[in-house]
């Protein structure tokens, strides 16, 4: 009986929701997109060409790992309990986590499992692996060095006292802040305290050299504090590294004092900041820390310090993340460009000094204002040694704003994310301000590839999982608004293949003509044109087509100011960095407040709204403005006609259009269809204006009529009343209009409150109220051949469907474990039922009405490539062996770290097993050389019997290798000695000669 008499007042007669049942709404969550809470880590591994990146455990959810790839490629690992990610480290075919609840898990990036998860008994403050070792070292809180065995998954005997406790006694405390391995001798081990540093021999297991930074009195310090100039100063250590080449290490403190030691000796070579030098001797100025007002300014802790390197180790940059001062104008990452280092044996000490007191070149890599970088992470070109530091293209830097920005390396020149990052970073590379989900013809996004000029590729690495090939349905198209003045789309698929994956990046801020106040309010793209058009919070609208920059890698000339109340072509304001993409065509500047609605159709025109109460409607064909008024003029004529008992509690409350779309049907009263504009409004009415063309080929906007709801509107959908298909102003309806072909058509109008369908422009329609919970986000979706339905999310966390015409509620289901309740009203419902929403503040999922209930699907993409070999470790040179540097390998450390008992790892086993099938080759190759014979073991030894006579050797090893290097010394000391006597014996000739030469002989 409902649907009987809400279709007689909507002017529908069949049931279009025949066929749907409580049993098919169900919700499947397809995808998600974005980092699901603050990031904490990241890390990158230049073999496998992937990126890491660790969040913190929130209320927006867990603390988790995403692991990224090239194109889509993306996965995701959990950490065995509720923390957050406190560092990352890529090594070998494992990824190494340390979270803030102090347990180590280790992953597999060929299973993309978690293989062991430890809880180590005290604080871990730090975390060391290399690439080449079965370890990771960890720095306690207790000032030891405990190691892990990532093979065995435990902790190993080995453990590094507090070597500090031992030369100072009386301290109280003296935990591990840093720990850094020697880029060319892994045998050295450099281990920051608080109180200072300690270089570790493994050789001698014993602490080679102690350094302690101390400020005497009149010394300005890294703070130059003037209350503190009188007292002696020791500053914390926060930061210790190794110069590129070993040469030198740097120290970074906690006023902010960046010192550089000899480690032969322990002698300071220079103590700076970044602003002045010789910071650690008396009398130096400290009229570079005073602001323009005279008073003290503060100084930024060092977040963190980088050593960095060419292609040539020896050509050198120190990166610093923080020390600045507060009253700097320029807030970044500063870069001191020391050159090539001086030969250390052969240049004084005073050009040591000088090479880091005046680098080549100093320079900041700007980050957005208001943000303070507090961690970088280096894009090496190939190379995973040199603590990662060798010859990178870029860095990634994170802010405490939460946002990351991607800066060329060295130049600092800002690096967009569009198809370098995976698209998830895209999501805080800046932050999102608003998005729109549009789907569009499978043909029109295929064919919207855009060229861009770019540099070389961050991410290679991984392969993507095989999915179903969807080519009928239509792609959901998504448009991300950006802080900095960008839009990007990109198709967020239906769980199938994408054939397009690419993003494509409109710049907005270019368009409008500036750089600074440029927040997009609302977007709309027209799913079969292609054309897209942004609205502004200042009251400019501007739209977008696909062409081609002729002009492409040169500067466009200064452009014309912005017409106001008019029409500005803007055509001549294209990215030079783009050939082929979506260009700016025309722009509306209104002067009217912020965009509020905004509709681009796919038939040409434009209709925008503005919250001072003006509506706007461009024909593109022109382009011309083709209607331009206030909302009361076109709602005051109809007022009387108004189903509420008055209008003055309204009268004098600001109206503004809220919801715009166009449409193609018949008016009431009239026999013929038409191209319509339905416009409604925050105080609930909805105007409805004719779009009729004129003998001279322009189009004219009249007003047909107004009628009121209750509450704002939020969603206007245009229904065949016949058949229940989109009634929208398409190319194909429009051209229908040329044969006289009627569209019976009604529209539906959803509110907070209630939903009406009714018959354009004033008849009253079917009404229904909502039961509990306020309507935030609806539209009209179809399922296969069943039936549509008016799906909504609400307040409550419900998402429910209601027939059509008699607004019975057909299901319900749950959507608040998924989506944030509060920022439902910025979700988007496709005709398909897709719900694009948020999970928090940069983290969206993709939802479907008509699912089975199954959760986001496990990723089956592969991250490991087992092929790519990790390159040798950079080893001493011959002059530092010939001198007696004790050189240890990384099998060496094997055994230092394991002990003579340990079991070969797997990664060993495995390369014994390469082995033994190379040698089992080549005795085949070689069966008839009887020499050959003898020289290799006999191929009936077994696989295990050949491994047990790898570990004798290998034991073996252990004590040749404390003999050898006994030995060394002895070796080197009668090689200096027989020197010594050749130079004498040269000596002795030379003179001899002199005097033979005298006397005639």
């Amino acid at each position: 009986m409902t649907h009987l008499l809400r279709g007689k007042q909507a002017g529908i007669q069949n049931d279009l929701s025949a066929g749907l049942g409580p049993d098919v709404f169900v919700v499947d969550e397809i995808n998600r997109y974005g980092i699901n809470s603050q990031i904490s880590a990241i890390a990158y591994d230049p073999v496998q060409s992937l990126l890491a990146v660790g969040t913190k455990d929130s209320k927006f959810g867990r603390g988790q790992i995403y692991v990224f790839g090239q194109k889509r490629i993306s996965v995701t690992l959990s950490l065995p309990g509720k923390a957050s990610v406190k560092t990352l480290h890529f090594c070998a075919d494992k990824l190494v986590c340390l979270d803030s609840r102090h347990d180590l898990s280790c992953y597999s990036l060929e299973t993309k499992k978690l293989l062991a998860s430890h809880s180590v008994p005290g604080v871990v403050n730090c975390l060391l692996t290399d690439p080449t070792l079965d370890y990771a070292l960890l720095g306690m809180q207790s000032g030891d060095v405990l190691a892990y065995d990532l093979d065995r998954e435990t902790l190993a005997p080995f453990k590094i006292p507090n070597f500090w406790m031992e030369q100072n006694p009386k301290a109280r405390q003296m935990p591990v802040v840093t720990l850094s391995f020697h880029p060319r001798d892994i045998g050295s081990l450099l281990i920051g305290y608080h109180d200072g540093a300690v270089i570790y021999s493994f050789k001698q297991n014993k602490p080679a050299k102690f350094f302690q930074y101390h400020v005497p009195r009149g010394a300005p310090g890294g703070d130059a504090d003037p209350a503190t100039l009188s007292l002696e100063r020791r500053p914390k250590l926060t930061q210790a590294i190794w110069h590129p080449t070993g040469t030198f290490i740097l120290t970074g403190h906690e006023d902010g004092s960046i010192v550089i030691w000899d480690p032969k000796d322990g002698r300071i070579v220079m103590a700076r900041t970044l602003t002045d030098t010789n910071v650690d001797k008396p009398g130096a100025g400290i009229s570079s820390f005073e602001s323009d007002s005279g008073t003290l300014s503060a100084r930024e802790p060092l977040y963190r310090i980088a050593w960095c390197a060419n292609q040539d180790p020896d050509d050198t940059a120190i990166l610093v993340a923080g020390g600045a001062t507060t009253s700097m104008p320029t807030k970044g990452l500063t870069l001191l460009e020391l050159g090539r280092t001086p030969n250390y044996a052969t240049t004084s000490w005073q050009l040591l000094s000088e090479h880091f007191e005046s680098p080549k070149r100093q320079r900041i890599l700007p980050t957005p204002p208001n943000a303070e970088v507090v961690d970088f992470c280096l894009i090496p070109r190939s190379s995973p040694h040199f603590a990662g530091g060798h010859d990178p293209i870029a860095v990634i830097a994170l802010l405490t704003s939460g946002e990351v920005i991607t800066l060329s390396f060295p130049s600092g020149i800002p690096i967009s994310p569009t198809n370098q990052l995976h698209l998830s970073l895209s999501f805080i590379h800046p932050f999102i301000s608003c998005a729109n989900l549009t789907p569009m013809d499978r043909a029109r996004w295929l064919g919207m590839v855009e060229t861009r000029a770019q540099g070389p590729p961050i991410l290679e690495g991984g392969a993507e999982a095989t999915h179903p090939l969807k080519r009928f349905e239509s792609r959901n198209i998504v448009q991300t608004a950006h802080a900095d003045g960008t839009i990007r789309l990109w198709d967020a698929g239906h769980k199938d293949e994408l054939e397009n994956e690419k993003l494509l990046q409109v710049d907005v801020a270019r368009a409008v003509g500036r750089l600074e106040n440029v927040d997009i309010t609302r977007m709309s793209l027209a799913g079969s044109s292609g054309e897209l058009a942004a609205g502004l919070r200042t009251g400019e609208v501007i739209v977008f087509r696909w062409g081609h920059n002729r002009s492409a890698g040169r500067e466009p000339p200064p452009s014309k100011p912005n017409t106001p109340h008019a029409l500005t072509s803007v055509t001549d304001r294209k990215d030079p960095g783009l050939t082929d993409g979506l260009f700016p065509f025309t722009l509306m500047d209104q002067h009217d407040g912020s965009v509020t609605s905004l509709k681009l159709s796919n038939v040409g025109f434009v209709a925008a709204g503005f919250e001072g109460g003006s509506m706007v409607v461009i024909d593109l064909r022109g382009p011309a403005v083709i209607y331009n008024a206030r909302v009361v003029d076109f709602v005051k004529q109809d007022r009387h006609g108004s189903f509420r008992k008055s209008n003055s509690q309204t009268a004098f409350k600001p109206e503004w259009p809220t919801s715009t779309e166009f449409s193609v049907m018949t008016v009431d009263g009239d026999d013929y269809s038409s191209i319509l504009l339905h416009v409604g409004t925050n105080l609930g009415h909805l105007a409805t204006f004719k779009i009729l063309p004129e003998a001279s080929g322009r189009y004219t906007v009249q007003p047909v009529g107004s009628m009121s709801l209750d509450d704002r509107i939020i969603h206007i959908a245009p229904l065949n009343a016949d058949s229940g298909r989109p009634a929208y102003a398409s190319q194909t309806a429009v051209g229908n209009l040329r044969n006289s072909v009627k569209v019976n058509g009604v529209l539906v109008a959803v509110t907070p409150t209630g939903a009406r369908i009714f018959k354009p422009a004033t008849t009253k329609g079917a009404h229904k109220t909502w039961d509990t919970a306020a309507c935030e986000a609806a539209a009209v979706v179809r399922y296969e051949d069943l039936g549509y339905a008016l799906v909504g999310l609400f307040r409550d966390g419900l998402a429910k469907a209601y027939s059509i015409p008699a607004l019975k509620e057909i299901g319900l289901a749950r959507i608040d474990h998924i989506l944030d309740i509060r920022r439902l009203a910025d979700a988007t419902i496709t005709p398909s039922g897709d719900i694009l929403g948020w999970t928090g503040p940069s983290e969206m999922a993709m939802l479907n009405v008509w699912g089975t209930g199954a959760p986001v699907p496990r990723s089956h993409d592969s991250l490991f490539n087992p092929q790519l070999p990790i390159p040798p470790r950079p080893t001493i040179s011959n002059l530092q062996w010939i001198s007696g540097t004790q050189y240890i390998t990384p099998t060496d450390m094997d055994l230092l770290i394991g002990g003579p008992d340990r079991p070969p790892s797997k990664r060993m086993i495995a390369q014994a097993r390469n082995d033994e099938q190379q040698r089992r080759s080549q005795n085949r190759g070689a069966a008839s050389s009887s020499a050959a014979g003898a020289a290799i073991p006999s191929q009936d030894e077994g696989y295990w019997a050949y491994m047990q006579r790898q570990i004798n050797e290998r034991t073996e090893k252990l004590g040749m290798m404390g003999d050898s290097m006994d030995k060394l010394q002895d070796n080197s000391a009668g090689w200096a000695q027989d020197v010594g006597n050749f130079v004498q014996r040269q000596k002795k000739n030379a003179v001899m000669g002199v005097v033979k030469s005298k006397f005639g002989f």
